[in-house]
Order: structure tokens, then sequence, then C-alpha cells
């Protein structure tokens, strides 16, 4: 039977693997998908294993392949090097939840540069400005779902990442005050001015969701979800750290794979599906995010895989840390 040490190592192990491997999941999805690599089950059917994998041909493909598939290598491999460096009860969670703040802030820049971007060549649109902005043609590129992501929201995207390489932290309140911008703008402009477009409604649900689906794993560290304690809050923290370890290994940490495995499996999985066709609401007028709101949910996912993984760690540090409480108190205190 497993020491208590040992178990607690295979847990801090695959807390950190499954932290990687999703991250290695979700950026191998694009790489094969957007660019028509193999990916992992590709790569292995080019060397002879019979799987379900999107047909590719040629060297330049095969080396992708090999890349992408060694990426799920480092994921089960790395944590082992990492755990070396592990002291009982004061195991590392930094690395984890830096990729969980990673993750959302890219993601918060992303959104509000393509909230404020599509809100507002959707109203020059509307209101029959944008060919004299700027021409005929480009308006009419404009028009279209994918010319917009492609050129507008792409390169805003990746503003927004290096936006969020150079500044640490997460800027939610920024965000949550936009949303109450957005709202009361709808509110001026229907009842005193009677505007209002259907794009105005589309940003403030852009902002809404990616709010709620963005800050969740902020919210996780800090302890902040909506808890209903019957009999958790008079447990003991060594109690509370197992039911927390336990609850995060059998609901969290699956919850997050089904999410991502379910929307990202092949190209008629609901993520994939939307994002590849630059999927819109059938309002033409509105804004053309509807399918980066389908992003949202891996984005979600994702991060609270990172962090859930921060979270199971921290609670093997409050088991560890009452342990070596005990441990040391003298004999005559215990008895």
């Amino acid at each position: 039977m497993l020491s208590n040490f040992s178990f607690r190592q295979f847990i801090n192990y695959l807390a950190l693997a499954s932290a990687f491997s999703g991250a290695a999941y979700v950026f191998n999805n694009f790489i094969t998908f957007v660019f028509d690599m193999p990916g992992l089950f590709g790569t292995l059917s080019l060397i002879g294993f019979d799987l379900e994998a999107p047909e590719t041909s040629g060297a330049m493909a095969a080396i992708v392949g090999i890349l992408q598939s060694s990426l799920y290598l480092i994921a089960i491999v790395f944590p082992f090097f990492v755990l070396r460096r592990q002291s009982v009860g004061v195991r590392e969670i930094a690395a984890l939840d830096r990729g969980a703040e990673a993750i959302v802030t890219a993601a918060f820049w992303s959104v509000l540069l393509v909230g404020i971007a599509d809100a507002a060549i959707s109203f020059v649109r509307i209101e029959n400005m944008l060919p004299s902005i700027v021409g005929a043609d480009l308006a009419l590129s404009l028009g279209k779902p994918a010319f917009r992501g492609v050129y507008v929201h792409v390169p805003l995207i990746a503003v927004g990442a290096l936006i969020a390489f150079f500044r640490r932290g997460i800027d939610f309140i920024w965000l949550a005050a936009l949303i109450v911008f957005a709202e009361l703008l709808i509110v001026i402009t229907r009842f005193i001015f009677s505007y209002e477009q259907a794009f105005m409604g589309d940003l403030v649900r852009f902002w809404y969701a990616a709010l709620f689906l963005f800050a969740s794993a902020y919210t996780l560290i800090h302890d902040g979800h909506v808890r209903v304690d019957v009999l958790y809050a008079s447990f003991q923290k060594k109690v509370k750290a197992k039911i927390n370890i336990w609850g995060t290994l059998l609901l969290g940490g699956p919850l997050c794979w089904i999410v991502l495995t379910r929307g990202l499996w092949n190209d008629t999985s609901a993520f994939n599906l939307a994002l590849l066709n630059f999927e819109v609401t059938q309002q033409g007028f509105g804004m053309y995010v509807k399918y980066i709101m389908s992003g949202f949910l891996i984005v979600f996912a994702l991060s609270m895989l990172f962090q859930f993984s921060s979270f199971l760690v921290a609670q093997l540090n409050v088991l560890e840390q009452d342990d070596n409480a005990s441990e040391n108190v003298p004999e005559n205190v215990k008895g």
C-alpha cells in the first residue's frame, strides 16, 4: 500500500501533468485544425497506428506532428523534475497560479480590444459611414465574418496577448466598469434619444460572458465562490483539505477536461466548429463575435484546470503542515 508521502507525491504529479497536458492539448488543437497539421493522432497514424485522424502528408507535416506530440511527452515528464525540488509542506504553486493568470490576462485584454473595435465597426457600418472611411471594397469585406475575424480580431487578440506578457495582474475591475458604461449607454440612447442597435446589446453580452467565465479561476484562488456550508464550515482544517482534494480530483479537474475534450475533439466539435467557421448571429448589423464567445469556454476550462491544480497542491501543503505540527507537539502536551 502506498505511504502518505508517495500518495501525495502522486497527487502533486497528477495536478502538474493535468495542467501542462491541458495547455498542450489546447495549443495543439489550433495548430492541427487551423494549419491542417497532423497532431498526436495524425503523427501516430503516419508511423503505422490505425487511428481516426486528419489526413496529412509531407515532410513538414511530419516534423510539426512530431513537435506537437513531443509537447504531450514534455507535459508528462516535466512534472517529475518539478517534484524533485518539492519540499513537504511547502510545495510550489506559484507557477500554476502564474499560468492561470497569464491565460486570463491575455483573454481579458483581447476581449477588451476586440469588443471596442468590433462595436465601432458595427456602428459606422449600420450608419452607412464605413464606405466613406475605408472605401467601398473594404467596407464590403468588413461585412464578412471571416474577413473581420482574420484581419481585425486575430491581430487584436495577438496585441492583447502581447500586453498580457508585459503587464502582470488581473484587471477585472475595468471590465466590470466598461460593462456598466455599455449598459448605461443603452439606457441613455434608448430612453432619451430613442436610439438602439443590435451591436449595443451584443457588446454587453460579450463583456458579461467574459467577466463571469474569466473571473472564475481568480475567484477560486481567493475562495470567493458562493458556498452553501451546512457541514463543511464546522470541519477541522485537515478534514477540509481532504474534502477539497477529493472534490478537485473527482469533480473539478474532470469537469475541465470534459469541457475541453467535448469542445475540441475534432473539427466538428462545438468550439472548433464555431471558431473555424467564424460563426456569427443572424443579425447582420450586430457584432461578429459569437465565435469568440465559444472560445471563452476554452479559456474558462484551461484557466480553471491550472487553478484547480494549484488549489490541489495548496491543500496538500495544508495536510503536510498539519502533520508536521502534530509531530512537533511535545509528549506531555499530547497526553
